[in-house]
């Protein structure tokens, strides 16, 4: 193997890669606006829930309740009849309709248990489950605090203080941001080094590199390491500009122990993907069946779901996939500060995956040129 061979085939591949706007727009778009979006749409709890109110009572009591729903959570309550709630309901207008009865005020007074009927449109599931509840605990509250004649504040016989470390201020955008860097190194790396290969194939260079004295060794190394940069310096500048700058989400750790944990990684899914190109005859086949190998790999390594709640088969064979341990890395870096003498075993496990990642994908790469 020649350092002087695989110098020239990675560039040119890199000069392939400036040539496919295609691959470039997906690189641009990855790395930024696919991170603020996601960021942005992931909500807080409950935020701006479209909310309607069928007033029968017009009482005080029901006019608290409804003063009670005031954004961010909900949106300007809107006072609708009995008869619209439907219609609108099936319309997509209203996320709740809250149904206060007639005489409602007059039966609370009278000691009996009238009942509300709040209707969820359950379609809208991020916001019906826990919208529901905070609907209940806002009624409930005001009830209360109107039979009692004064508002208060419920004594508990124990004092629970809340410290909420590495993200104080409970923001979901800033895990969002960050989750979506670290699925982007994982897809646009296998992306790119397997459409280099199905890109020499179907424009018939593979041939020419086949009778230049070149070995699979050197042509596969020059594709990792060309593919893996682009991938590197692409996440280190949404790191940089768009997740601390645009966001302003801080990072807690060493942007280089990420950047050594993700070439690692880079070097384990670079040759998945390559693996995955020769076994795929073209780049539709090749979008298939990276779509039965991307979606398990980050829906299962931990970015979005905890390890701990998934089935036990899971996480043990989730160990062998690079996702699993380098989603660990980049959280402890990222978000809690951890150095390297937390985080060595993942990039222990990251370095051992990828070499068997390489090997099988080098086996399979010499097969293919035969």
């Amino acid at each position: 193997m020649r350092l002087s061979h695989i110098l020239q085939l990675g560039i040119k591949e890199l000069r392939g890669l400036a040539r496919d706007p295609m691959l470039l727009a997906l690189i641009v778009y990855s790395f930024t606006l696919s991170i603020y979006t996601t960021s942005r749409a992931i909500p807080e709890t409950l935020n701006r829930a479209a909310i309607a109110v069928v007033d029968e009572d017009q009482s005080p009591v029901s006019s608290r309740m409804v003063s009670a729903l005031y954004p961010p959570y909900f949106m300007v309550p809107t006072l609708i009849s009995q008869q619209e709630m439907d219609r609108r309901m099936d319309a997509g207008l209203d996320t709740f309709a809250l149904d206060i009865p007639p005489n409602f005020q007059r039966d609370l007074l009278a000691g009996k248990v009238p009942t509300i009927q709040l209707n969820i449109d359950a379609t809208r599931m991020t916001q019906a489950f826990t919208g529901g509840g905070y609907i209940q605990s806002i009624v409930s509250s005001e009830v209360t605090e109107f039979q009692s004649r004064y508002r208060k504040t419920a004594s508990l016989p124990v004092d629970l203080e809340l410290r909420s470390r590495f993200n104080q201020a409970l923001d979901k955008s800033w895990f969002g941001a960050v989750t979506q860097v670290i699925n982007a190194i994982t897809m646009l790396s296998i992306i790119l080094t397997g459409a280099a290969l199905i890109r020499e194939r179907e424009h018939g260079t593979i041939e020419h590199l086949l009778v230049m004295p070149v070995t699979p060794l050197e042509i596969m190394v020059s594709k990792v390491w060309s593919m893996g940069l682009v991938v590197l310096l692409a996440s280190s500048v949404a790191l940089t500009f768009v997740v601390q700058g645009l966001l302003g989400v801080p990072i807690q750790g060493s942007l280089a122990l990420f950047m050594l944990g993700a070439a690692l990684h880079l070097f384990a899914t670079a040759s998945m993907g390559i693996f995955l190109a020769t076994v795929a005859g073209s780049m539709p086949q090749f979008g298939l069946l990276l779509m039965m190998v991307l979606i398990p790999l980050q829906i299962l390594s931990g970015a979005v779901t905890p390890r701990e709640s998934m089935p036990g088969i899971i996480q043990e064979i989730m160990q062998v996939a690079p996702n699993t341990h380098f989603v660990a890395l980049a959280q402890s870096v990222l978000f809690r500060g951890a150095g390297l003498d937390v985080v060595w075993p993942q990039l222990a496990a990251l370095l051992g995956i990828g070499a068997v990642l390489f090997m099988l994908a080098l086996r399979r790469f010499r097969q293919f040129l035969q």
